[in-house]
């Protein structure tokens, strides 16, 4: 629950800075708007995760674009609210109380059809709630203003190739007329409801040159909804004690899915800051290979193969033709050149600049999606499709690859731009796409240069072991024949580089957990000892928490790592969305939200709590 005041004036007040962990994440499955506690959209890109944004205003003003329904009350009057997503869905429920009555506010976006669309429905709960709605639409991220026409309960606004059209559905004689503010350029409607009685918003985006969409019907969408949701959660393996955290993290990864084409972005933001007031502000709505490939894993144990095949197909097209140039990012269509640019007229979030599209990262040399590639292709069920590409080419293309460039230096997991090191995570990583592949050749009879695989696998082993590994830290290092440690090494006991209660895995494992933690949270790396090409500072990355979590768990260490894991649940907001970062002196999220990889690493720590996936989970890809 929280509380909040308003003082309603002729500007139609927009509650801009909301923090991070304010928002809530509804989806179509092809783009995803956030929602913050005070009832305001102030992200939205339309009609695809990487299309402009049409609302903008977190990361900069309500100029920007916006659309909030919200109680109108009193400068002194506090209004209480609460929400909460509609079990196993993306349905979000949102309850204003306020001293003259109570109101629910029900959002979500259906499933997407031939247009996309956002539906709003304003319930009266008990006495009477007076409300008020104000839109601002501004397409291209927050810069063009739309032609904008009324008819009555109906708005089109139109600008470029874009159109979106809202409609004002009111039941029992209630009024909620639209209407222009000449004074703030937005569109207002204000109303009143009783108990029991409904008015319900629905905008859809459409190109436009396209006919007028059709109106929706609203209560059939809200229940095709529901059951849309509820029949995706229900192969769900997990029934351990956290399944209501596994379950919500589980949808928020689904939400980030395209479905079209199978590729799943690394969050629905850009350049939300992972320091406040910093630079360290990048574009996540693409599909980074090492996280679709984490993901694509953990629905797989976790029971959901669909995404699996559509993730498969999405990385063959992605891929194929010139799977040797594999790179470490791309659109969710697939495409490569990814240029990054600044939005000079958004502020950025909390005035953290700049506002970042396109990500540089999408040219830089990653070593270690390789192997997460390889273990992704590894355990994937076969597939009859038209690609012509078979996936054991891919996988042999790749692997040859591997044997090319794994002895040269790469930016590694945490993509520095400081120049390329030779990144112990990345090294072992690289020896886990040969490993792979020898062992699928073997089992599946599957084509490649089996000899030379096993000659270099065996090399990079010996190498590692020889320059990645500190006898005087008793772990292994960051870079080669160095002395910093960084969390990624955790990785190393997921993928068996070496038997779990080998003295290295251990001292690696409790290293990372004796140098990187702080405030109760893991680090990525120092970054005062191991400069990253950047200026400034940033937040506690809650992946590398997670994990610690299943790495203390693998080496036998349950007891310290369910605290751990407990404590991390409460950082979630209130609905059991996480960032990518967390400040634990501000105690606020930072960084791009909803994080996939977070996500991912939750759930995979859940599963090895409960015992249920194997220490082996990770080279079996099996539920045990």
């Amino acid at each position: 629950m929280f509380g909040f005041g308003r003082k309603h004036t002729q500007d139609a007040p927009h509650l801009h800075g909301a923090r991070i962990e304010d928002y809530a994440i509804i989806g179509d499955l092809q783009t995803a708007a956030l929602v913050s506690k005070q009832g305001s959209i102030d992200w939205l890109c339309w009609p695809t995760f990487s299309s402009p944004a049409c609302f903008a205003s977190l990361l900069g003003t309500a100029d920007n674009g916006f659309w909030k329904v919200y109680p109108l009350c009193g400068e002194n009057e506090p209004v209480v609210a609460s929400r909460r997503y509609v079990p196993c869905t993306n349905i979000l429920e949102s309850t204003f109380r306020t001293k003259d009555g109570e109101v629910c506010v029900t959002d979500f976006m259906p499933p997407r059809g031939k247009y996309s669309d956002i539906i709003r429905i304003v319930t009266g709960v008990r006495g009477k709630v007076k409300m008020r709605m104000d839109l601002k639409i501004r397409f291209d991220y927050g810069l063009t203003v739309p032609w904008v026409t009324m008819h009555n309960h109906e708005l089109r606004a139109v600008a470029g190739p874009n159109m979106v059209v809202l409609r004002a559905v009111c039941d029992r004689g209630v009024t909620a007329t639209l209407r222009g503010d000449d004074d703030t350029m937005a569109t207002v409607s204000e109303f009143t409801v009783r108990e029991g009685d409904r008015v319900c918003f629905a905008m859809t985006y459409a190109p436009s040159t396209d006919e007028l969409p059709p109106a929706i019907h609203i209560d059939k969408e809200l229940q095709d909804t529901k059951n849309f949701w509820e029949k995706w959660i229900a192969p769900l393996k997990y029934e351990g004690i956290y399944r209501e955290q596994v379950e919500r993290s589980l949808v928020t990864l689904k939400s980030l899915t395209y479905e079209p084409t199978g590729g799943m972005v690394a969050a629905v933001t850009t350049s939300l800051p992972e320091q406040i007031g910093g630079g360290r502000n990048w574009d996540y709505r693409y599909c980074w290979l090492r996280d679709t490939a984490f993901t694509l894993l953990t629905l797989l144990n976790a029971g959901f193969t669909e995404e699996a095949m559509s993730w498969r197909k999405w990385l063959l097209r992605a891929v194929a033709g010139s799977p040797e140039q594999l790179q470490v990012l791309y659109s969710i269509h697939g495409e490569r050149r990814l240029e990054e640019t600044s939005l000079s007229w958004l502020p950025g979030y909390e005035n953290s600049s700049p506002v970042r599209v396109g990500n540089a990262a999408s040219g830089q040399f990653q070593l270690d999606v390789f192997g997460e590639v390889v273990l992704a292709m590894s355990r994937l069920p076969d597939a009859v499709d038209d690609l012509r590409t078979p996936s054991n080419d891919v996988m042999a293309s790749i692997v040859d690859r591997v044997c090319k460039v794994w002895d040269q230096p790469d930016e590694g997991i945490w993509e520095v731009r400081s120049g390329r090191q030779h990144f112990v995570h990345s090294k072992a990583m690289a020896w886990l796409a040969l490993d792979l592949a020898i062992e699928h050749h073997e089992r599946y009879d599957g084509k490649g240069d089996v000899k030379r695989w096993r000659k270099n696998r065996d090399m990079l082993h010996k190498e590692i072991c020889e320059r990645g590994f500190n006898k005087r830290l008793n772990s292994f290092t960051q870079t080669y024949d160095g002395d910093t440690i960084d969390a990624s090494l955790l990785r190393l006991a997921f993928i068996r580089f070496l038997p779990l209660d080998d003295p290295r895995i251990i001292g690696t494992v409790h290293a990372v957990e004796n140098t990187l933690m702080r405030d109760g949270l893991v680090e990525r790396y120092d970054t005062s000892r191991s400069p990253d090409g950047l200026s400034g500072s940033e937040g506690t990355f809650l992946a590398c928490s997670f994990w610690l979590v299943t790495g203390l768990c693998l080496i036998g260490e349950s007891e310290k790592a369910r605290p751990l894991f407990e404590r991390l649940l409460a950082l979630c907001n209130d609905l059991g969305l996480l960032s990518e970062e967390y400040d634990p002196r501000a105690k606020r999220m930072l960084g791009n939200f909803p994080q996939a990889l977070s996500h991912i690493a939750l759930v995979h720590a859940a599963f090895t709590l409960s015992g249920k996936w194997a220490p082996r989970m990770v080279r079996e890809g099996v539920l045990k």
